[in-house]
């Protein structure tokens, strides 16, 4: 079978992706965030998703690797955890003060680093890209 004409899809994606991703932890860590902190900090700001459980099927991460970053934030002043009080085995999260002043300077960078992508982009081009890539991932997520 011969070689593909060009670079296979994936591997392209793939590529692209890594390098998005670095450059988003680069801006994010300027201001001592990373992409979990950030997506755990959105959750909770957004108020919707309050338990350990929740938020870690909400940012997409195994319980205890949340419940270590929520051990770091609530260190730092950023969180509290509380147990329901319906349910003494559930821990209940909450951003602090310091917490929502956080999440409101890393959103800064978020917006930033948004702008940054869409640089030289027309609506038009984001709203193809949205397509392009929602067809690429239903591809690999539907059966076949």
């Amino acid at each position: 079978m011969p070689p593909p004409p060009t670079e296979p899809i994936g591997q392209h994606l793939a590529r692209a992706s890594k390098a998005v991703s670095r450059a988003f932890d680069d801006a994010l860590a300027a201001h001592g965030g990373s992409l979990p902190v950030w997506l755990i900090l959105l959750q909770l700001q957004g108020g919707t998703h309050r338990t350990q459980r929740e938020l870690a099927a909400a940012v997409g991460i195994e319980g205890p690797t949340l419940t270590h970053h929520l051990s770091r934030l609530e260190a730092t002043g950023t969180i509290t955890r509380t147990r329901a009080p319906a349910n003494r085995r559930v821990q209940v999260v909450e951003l602090t003060e310091a917490g929502r002043a956080w999440f409101h300077e890393m959103l800064v960078t978020v917006v930033d680093f948004d702008a940054r992508l869409r640089a030289g982009l027309s609506q038009r081009d984001i709203d193809a890209a949205h397509r392009l890539l929602d067809r690429l991932q239903a591809n690999v997520v539907a059966p076949n």
